[in-house]
């Protein structure tokens, strides 16, 4: 109760002039008022802003100064100026318990603030206590804010206070809150999907305010599904007929009419609902009826209630009396002096014509007063009804108004829509061929550019295939009409180039079809217009094919062409042109007189733009040269997909792991590593990412291929190669019973691989765990490959048919020396840059140093020249190497040019560099390190 005698006082306070505000912002008011131009509003406004930035930064300001700062915000930002300075302190004052603020704070985030600003997170929780308060006043504000600043994704939080207070005692909560729900469903419409009853049992409710809203909702669910509210026509026929009879209070009267808002809202839902439907229109009559004989015409609510009757009338199934009834009022709209109910007299005559077209002929001099009328929107109005009316015997005087109206306007826009009315009119009702050809040059002629080129392109289909009846006759004399009127046009100074475009095409088409003008009569016209608008790449593109047309059509008949010189001149000139589409058109032409009669009838048939044109898209008729070219070698097409890189490769998965999609997200986990199984032979490398362990094997080098290695260019694979001092990553992993010294013995360099299961336990390198896997990969991605990196899936073939190893650069040339099988496994050697963890295999005390020089005397007795660093380096190969010293100088520079890979590869052990050094200081010593102290040589590495 204090809070309500605190709004009297303040209301009290503005009736006496100023609401309990002060002089300063009374003085704002007035001043901007009194403001003679914007710039002097802007300077008042933004000084205003100035001083309350500074009294807003102030502490402790009052609370009934807060609010007028507020007020004056708000009055600010209607100005059109930016307060966002301000909007935090509204924000707060939401939260403020006394009553007068709290709505002052709701009033102004509403007008602040929108859906989706930041601090809308800041009064949700204010908003949901507020909604549980006692005082419906302040729960009405906060369903007010609902309606304004709840999005989507806030809704549920105040979703099912907003559902309880449905059931409220008070009207005007009850009423809020169904907009509330109404604000919901537009917002968010499945997220009240489950609650659409609750709008039909408070169609029901006891208050016609709450009625009233419920029926805003219920029209937008009709709007989307009017089957599943039939069983709702006789609640609205009788709520209508509830209202019309006056039954509710007098409180809900508007001019004397009976809540005229809610009966408009019916009339629209009835429209709805009885539209196709016999029985609801049935129900609709009677009440419909009732309103047109009890509504009052002298006031605009009643007129505007007539109104919605008559459309009501024109959707549901007709009904004669009150066609009649619709027809009276509006006779009275037409004759009316004002021009709004002139509009909707016409409105309305549209809707009925169709229903009813005599009725138009009631009203034919009131139509005529309105396309007099110099008010250009009733003007626009009555054209629309003319256009709805439009039959073959009136054809001629609306599209000549239409033209007339059309010309006299400045607005493109419908100066376009007209125009293609007329166009549609004198399509669908043209008396004659004459009156069309004319009609059509005068929409060009006026219209100009703005017509649609939809509207050419139909004008030439419709003169190329006349009227759509067998008569040859009548479809001559069209286009005999339209190339007269054309030519008679032409001389014009200046026509739209679509216009010109389609003269240019009749005439090409049709020009000489009927033997009245000559070739050289209508060449000499298109050259002219070519001439004359030469600055138009378009006409002129026209008007070249039409001349070609014109000369292919006379070759075809016999006769002699002559080529007017102005014609030859133009043709000239286009063959230099810088536009190719000129250029093409013209070689066209040029190649077209100097061919014979016969291939220029096959290839520019006479009269045949209208025949249709079958095409292949498949281009099935390729096929046989297709599979001739596939049989002879060529390369199978690769899709756009496939050469974009659409399909994911399994270079990295397994045979018997699923494929996914390269752009799709993966939820399976990691899978453990497998140890590796030795794996056979393949011709194809696919890097496989599992580490595993191998066993070191030796295997012969195939130098048969050397040449062809070379020839391709590739870098030098290092797999399958002994590797005692290099990178323990370049191994392989086949094995041979062949034993170091038998290779040495018979020449041949050798192939090592070193893994856990000789002399040493550590993993592999991310290279030879690719290497140790290659599974099968589809021809279709090996020639994906070749055709991407500018190889041939025939060089892959050739550089792995050695079962996957490259043959090394200083290769001698003599074939290669095949060890004899030893059915005896021998133990490798081990890997002395390998200083892991000791293993139980036996270590041999064969010396490295002098099996390498067995190894290079025995190839130098050959007569070749074993270049060994040449595997681990790009230098040039060495032909001798007789000198420890040297050799280990080599390697120290082999290691030094490739120390960077080096530690990128290897997993454990000290440098290179250093591993080398010490072993060269050994040497030097003259110490054999493995015969005479294996543990001291690893020492001494250490």
């Amino acid at each position: 109760m204090e809070q309500l005698k605190t709004i009297g006082r303040e209301l009290a306070m503005g009736s006496q002039g100023g609401f309990g505000q002060s002089k300063e912002f009374l003085d704002l008011v007035k001043s901007i008022g009194e403001a003679r131009s914007k710039a002097e509003e802007d300077r008042i406004v933004l000084s205003e802003i100035d001083i309350l930035k500074r009294r807003l930064l102030e502490p402790d300001v009052p609370k009934r100064k807060m609010k007028e700062y507020i007020i004056r915000l708000v009055y600010i930002e209607m100005l059109g100026h930016d307060a966002s300075f301000g909007y935090i302190h509204a924000v707060k004052m939401t939260h403020d318990d006394n009553l007068l603020l709290k709505r002052t704070g709701y009033l102004a985030v509403t007008l602040f603030l929108n859906e989706d600003h930041d601090l809308i997170i800041l009064i949700v929780n204010t908003i949901q206590k507020d909604l549980r308060s006692d005082n419906y006043l302040v729960v009405c504000a906060a369903l007010n804010a609902i309606c304004r600043l709840i999005n989507e994704e806030t809704i549920p939080a105040v979703l099912p206070q907003v559902v309880d207070l449905l059931n409220h005692q008070k009207e005007a909560v009850r009423k809020k809150a169904i907009m509330a729900l109404h604000r919901f469903h537009r917002k968010s419409p499945s997220s009240v999907s489950h609650l659409i009853s609750n709008f039909r049992k408070r169609l029901c409710d006891n208050d016609p305010g709450v009625m009233g809203a419920t029926l805003c909702p219920l029209f937008d669910l009709i709007s989307e599904d009017v089957t599943s509210y039939k069983d709702l026509v006789s609640s609205f026929v009788s709520i209508l007929k509830q209202v019309t009879e006056k039954r509710l209070p007098k409180s809900y009267d508007y001019h004397q009419m009976p809540a005229p808002f809610i009966q408009i809202k019916l009339l629209k839902i009835m429209a709805l609902l009885g539209s196709g439907d016999k029985n609801a229109s049935d129900i609709m009559s009677m009440v419909l009826g009732d309103l047109f004989r009890k509504c009052d015409s002298s006031t605009n609510i009643g007129n505007a209630i007539l109104y919605e009757c008559i459309r009501c009338i024109s959707c549901i199934l007709p009904n004669p009396k009150l066609l009649e009834a619709a027809a009276d009022a509006i006779s009275k709209f037409l004759k009316s002096d004002s021009h709004n109910l002139k509009y909707m007299g016409i409105d309305g005559l549209g809707r009925l014509i169709k229903i009813s077209p005599d009725i138009a002929e009631q009203h034919q001099l009131a139509v005529i007063d309105c396309l007099e009328d110099p008010d250009d929107t009733l003007k626009r109005k009555t054209f629309e009804l003319l256009y709805k009316m439009t039959k073959s015997s009136n054809v001629e005087v609306i599209v000549d108004r239409m033209i007339d109206y059309m010309i006299s306007i400045n607005d493109n826009h419908y100066k376009t829509e007209i125009a293609s009315r007329c166009v549609e009119l004198a399509e669908q009702f043209a008396p004659s061929n004459q009156w069309f050809i004319q009609t059509m040059n005068k929409v060009f002629e006026h219209a100009g550019d703005l017509v649609n080129i939809k509207v050419a392109h139909n004008l030439m289909r419709l003169i190329a295939e006349g009227f759509g009846e067998d008569d040859d006759d009548a479809d001559s004399k069209l286009r005999l009409s339209a190339v007269e009127s054309y030519l008679q046009l032409i001389s014009e100074p200046k026509l739209p180039s679509l216009f010109l475009q389609v003269i240019s095409w009749v005439l090409g088409e049709y020009g000489t079809a009927d033997g009245k003008y000559s070739a050289s009569y209508i060449s000499g016209k298109l050259c002219d217009v070519a001439d004359a608008y030469s600055s138009d790449e378009t006409v002129k593109g026209y008007a070249v094919s039409a001349l070609m047309k014109i000369y292919a059509f006379e070759i075809a008949s016999g006769r002699k062409v002559d080529v007017l010189p102005e014609c030859q001149s133009l043709i000239e000139e286009l063959l230099a042109s810088h536009s190719t589409d000129l250029q093409q058109r013209a070689y066209e032409l040029q190649a077209l007189l100097a061919l014979d009669a016969r291939a220029v009838e096959t290839i520019i048939p006479l009269d045949a733009s209208c025949e249709d044109i079958e095409v292949d898209k498949d281009l099935s008729f390729l096929n046989g040269y297709i599979q001739q070219a596939i049989e002879s070698g060529a390369q199978p097409y690769i899709s756009e997909r496939e050469r974009s890189g659409m399909f994911e490769t399994t270079d990295y998965h397994s045979q018997d792991h699923h494929e996914v999609p390269s752009h799709a997200l993966r939820f399976e986990a990691y899978e453990l590593p497998k140890p590796s199984v030795p794996p056979q032979a393949s011709t194809e490398l696919v890097p496989v990412p599992e580490p595993s362990y191998y066993s070191e094997s030796h295997q012969p080098i195939s130098t048969s291929l050397v040449s062809e290695r070379e020839s391709s260019e590739i870098k030098l694979r290092l797999d399958g190669v002994k590797q005692k001092w290099g990178r323990p990553s370049y191994q392989s992993t086949t094995s041979s019973s062949s034993t170091p010294t038998q290779q040495a013995a018979n020449g041949t360099t050798t192939h090592s691989d070193g893994g856990a299961g000789s002399s040493s336990s550590k993993p592999r390198s991310s290279y030879e765990s690719r290497e140790s896997k290659k599974p099968e990969i589809d021809p279709e991605k090996q020639r994906l490959a070749a055709s991407l990196f500018g190889g041939s899936s025939s060089k892959t073939d050739r550089k792995l048919s050695s079962g996957g190893h490259k043959p090394a650069k200083g290769t001698v040339n003599k074939p290669a020396t095949v060890p004899k099988e030893n059915p005896t496994p021998v133990q490798p050697p081990p890997d002395l840059l390998d200083l892991g963890e000791p293993t139980a295999t036996t270590v041999t005390t064969m010396d490295p140093f002098k099996e390498l020089e067995g190894l290079m005397d025995s190839s130098s007795q050959d007569g070749g020249s074993t270049d060994v660093m040449g595997l681990y380096s790009d230098a040039a190969p060495v032909t001798t190497a007789t000198s420890v010293d040297s050799l280990l100088s080599e390697l120290s520079d082999s290691s030094k040019g490739n120390s960077r890979t080096y530690q990128s590869q290897t997993s454990k052990g000290p440098n290179s560099k250093e591993a080398l050094e010490k072993d060269a200081l050994v040497r030097q010593m003259g110490v054999n390190p493995t015969s005479q102290n294996p543990t001291l040589f690893k020492d001494l590495l250490g």
